[in-house]
């Protein structure tokens, strides 16, 4: 007979591991299945190991202008096996932090690959031979692993994903990257700043393409200062492994060559092999099809995070949706995930934050606002801390005071952004912000600025 659990959990991602902690929070008897590694992607070949990456690259950076600060420093080596290894340290850690959570609340790891046989059923194949569980409730949070297109398949050595390329230890002279969103743009900073030849080709009009264009421009700029190959607006048509290195060929017959290319173009769910069909579970798109409390077509059957249908695909997103997801089934009354009010964070130097509209979007859906921009170059704070480039724009509603989008580019831009999404979430206007003291000398104090140039009211620009 299979044992039985309330939840079951199909995953240990940043959707999966949260969902399994707050049902265990809530009563329910969970277990969590994962066939490889507590932290799914994110934890271990994504968000938390590329930011350790990031850190060594932005010392590298500061390093190298140290002159600036008035300091002197010896020629900058590079240890990159050294430097691999401390984010695998980073992530180790809190794989490890993942197993003391689900010992702390009693959540049951299970190892091996699930699949759903319906009726609450879900099979599990491991080392040990196939073993079959039961639950009332079975969350699927299976995640998404790269995207790729005919005549560009990855092979690991010369054509990778994030997958290889975070975790490799020798260091590439040169390297394409194709795509520029924030996979492909942190690489680029992380891989340039170690002094690897760097290309990036991104086939939409500018980099960035989900941010707004001037924020953009300002990243294009200071990456072509650092010597980054810039392309866009030309898709790539094939990308080949020559035997000692990649050849690029673009639609315009352009031809880049490197020693190897990341490619960077998205992400596919993983919806194949987990047993949809034979649960009846329906999809949308490719991805599972959920309502918005994160339901399936299948009572009983939920799915949270990039496999599923709603959300854009970023961790902090699956894991709101876990909490929604798995609250919810215990009768508790929660919001609504609301999409326009997710944050958008790429954490290449400069770093960029953004929540809301892009001024693009908010004149084709034919709004009127005014725009405050304030530049880091007029903020003590950032002057003073020699990261000058960047700025804050704002887009404010033009009778209702509402922030319809805020736009960070510069450092600390991930962090600086959170001002403007609790102002969204929390429906505070404009005014608010200006009423609100930002302390002195400080970068939020660039915010404030935006919004009073947004109305008219700014003394410092």
């Amino acid at each position: 007979m299979s044992e039985t659990y309330d939840l079951i959990v199909i995953g240990a991602g940043p959707g999966g591991y949260p969902a399994a902690i707050r049902g265990a929070q809530l009563g329910m008897k969970t277990a969590c299945i994962e066939k490889e590694l507590l932290g799914g992607v994110c934890l271990n070949w994504g968000c938390i190991p590329s930011k350790a990456l990031l850190k060594t690259a932005e010392m590298a950076h500061k390093v190298r202008h140290i002159e600036e600060y008035g300091l002197s420093a010896g020629e900058l080596g590079v240890d990159f096996p050294a430097v691999v290894e401390r984010s695998r340290k980073v992530s180790k850690k809190f794989n490890r932090g993942v197993a003391g959570l689900f010992k702390k609340y009693g959540v049951t790891k299970i190892a091996g690959t699930a699949s759903l046989l319906g009726d609450g059923q879900i099979s599990v194949e491991s080392s040990e031979g196939t073993t079959v569980y039961s639950a009332k409730h079975i969350v699927v949070a299976t995640g998404a692993r790269a995207r790729f297109f005919p005549g560009m398949e990855p092979d690991g050595e010369r054509i990778l994903t994030y997958r290889e390329a975070i975790v490799q230890t020798e260091q590439p002279e040169s390297l394409i990257i194709l795509g520029s969103g924030a996979i492909g743009m942190e690489f680029a900073y992380f891989m340039n700043a170690m002094g690897t030849k760097v290309t990036v080709i991104e086939g939409l009009p500018h980099l960035l393409p989900i941010e707004d264009k001037e924020v953009a421009k300002v990243v294009e700029k200071s990456f072509k200062k650092d010597g980054v190959t810039i392309q866009t607006g030309v898709f790539a048509e094939s990308v080949e492994n020559t035997g000692s290195g990649v050849k690029v060929t673009l639609k315009d017959g352009k031809v880049f060559e490197a020693d190897q290319c990341l490619l960077a173009l998205g992400i596919t769910p993983n919806v194949e092999g987990i047993g949809l069909d034979a649960a009846g579970v329906k999809l949308e798109r490719g991805f599972i099809a959920v309502d918005e409390s994160y339901r399936t077509n299948v009572k009983g059957i939920y799915a949270v995070g990039d496999v599923a249908s709603r959300g854009a695909a970023l961790a902090h997103v699956a894991t709101r949706q876990a909490h929604i997801c798995v609250e919810r089934i215990k009768g508790l009354h929660v919001m609504d995930l609301d999409d326009a009010n997710v944050p958008s964070a790429t954490y290449c130097q400069p770093q960029v934050g953004s929540v809301g509209m892009t001024e693009e979007a908010a004149k084709k859906a034919g709004l009127k606002f005014k725009v405050g921009k304030f530049p880091y170059v007029a903020n003590g704070r950032m002057v003073g801390a020699g990261t000058p480039d960047g700025m804050v724009k704002v887009l404010i509603d033009d009778h209702s005071g509402e922030i319809l989008g805020a736009h960070i580019v510069g450092a600390d831009a991930t962090e600086a952004i959170m001002e403007f999404v609790l102002a969204r979430t929390a429906e505070l206007d404009a005014e608010t912000v200006i009423e609100t003291v930002h302390a002195h000398p400080s970068g939020a104090e660039a915010n404030l600025e935006a919004v009073a140039a947004a109305l008219g009211v700014s003394v410092h620009i």
